[in-house]
């Protein structure tokens, strides 16, 4: 691993990344943009000795979140050259002009590193301002939005990380730190019932969730034991029909999942469900405009 300036490791590490997690999909996203030359254009360009410095800056208002991760870049392609300096802090609201950090070292590697750095911190920001969109619109409901295992293959980590930047919790990293019974390993199994004694019997220490489509599968999956329950593509009057039946259940948390937007999270959460997953968060965030200028 190329050694890393001690505090971007250190905002890295607190953030709840893996250091070796995010120097894979870095060194990854490198090889892919140098190729077999490396930046042809900044070599013939820029003299080697050339120095400057570069601003990050928002082009719309959004939530940021990234900036250990593009200043990640910044260190590997420069090799300990270049120097950031940061100005705002992942989760902070930002608006457009605002410097959110600064770049200074060799020219050549800024701007060799610019494009990954730039497409690292502009999709997470936009994860992380999409997040934050649906906790506002269910704010003071007492429910939370969570995330799903939606999200781009080799990029998870991040992704998730970003919407806690937004304010939103995260679901199970993986298929294997908690188990999910959905509608197919019920049909296979012959029973919500049956394919949550199921897993039980093969993880009994094993957080577990059951997706059921109807109030009756839900109740069904209640007196089974299970805590956790998915509500699949219910309507609003069907969920509070769910809530209602598991106030018998004070341990149960219920999550409502499928046909959600903006303009219906309010009424959803009013509900009482403690959760609404929400699979847009990183399947389909816009990218929050973020540029990098060279200081005139």
């Amino acid at each position: 691993m190329t050694f890393i300036d001690p505090t971007v490791r250190a905002l890295v590490e607190s953030s709840g990344l893996e250091p070796w997690r995010v120097d894979e999909v870095i060194t990854r996203a490198l090889e892919e943009d140098l190729g077999a030359e490396g930046d042809v254009t900044t070599i013939a360009t820029i003299a080697p000795g050339q120095e400057a410095s570069a601003t990050l800056t928002p082009r719309q208002a959004g939530v940021v979140a990234g900036l250990p991760v593009a200043a990640w870049v910044f260190d590997v392609v420069g090799e300990t050259s270049l120097r950031v300096e940061f100005a705002m802090i992942d989760g902070s609201p930002v608006r457009p002009g605002e410097v959110l950090a600064t770049v200074t070292g060799p020219v050549g590697a800024i701007l060799t590193a610019e494009r990954t750095a730039l497409n690292l911190l502009c999709h997470l920001s936009g994860v992380a301002t999409l997040t934050h969109r649906w906790v506002e619109a269910v704010a003071g409901t007492g429910a939370q939005i969570r995330d799903t295992r939606k999200t781009m293959p080799g990029l998870r980590a991040l992704e998730k990380y970003a919407v806690r930047c937004g304010g939103g919790v995260n679901h199970r990293m993986s298929l294997s730190d908690a188990a999910l019974v959905k509608d197919n390993h019920v049909a296979a199994a012959g029973g919500v019932a049956r394919a949550f004694d199921l897993v039980r019997e093969r993880y009994p220490d094993l957080p577990i969730e059951v997706e059921v489509d109807t109030v009756a599968q839900a109740r069904e999956a209640m007196a089974a034991g299970a805590e956790l329950i998915l509500l699949d593509n219910m309507p609003v009057s069907q969920l509070r029909e769910a809530v209602a039946a598991a106030s018998e259940y004070p341990d149960v948390r219920l999550e409502a999942s499928g046909g959600l937007s903006l303009e219906n999270a309010r009424a959803v959460a009013e509900t009482g469900v403690h959760y609404l997953a929400v699979g847009a968060l990183t399947h389909s965030a816009p990218v929050l405009d973020i540029g990098l200028d060279l200081a005139p």
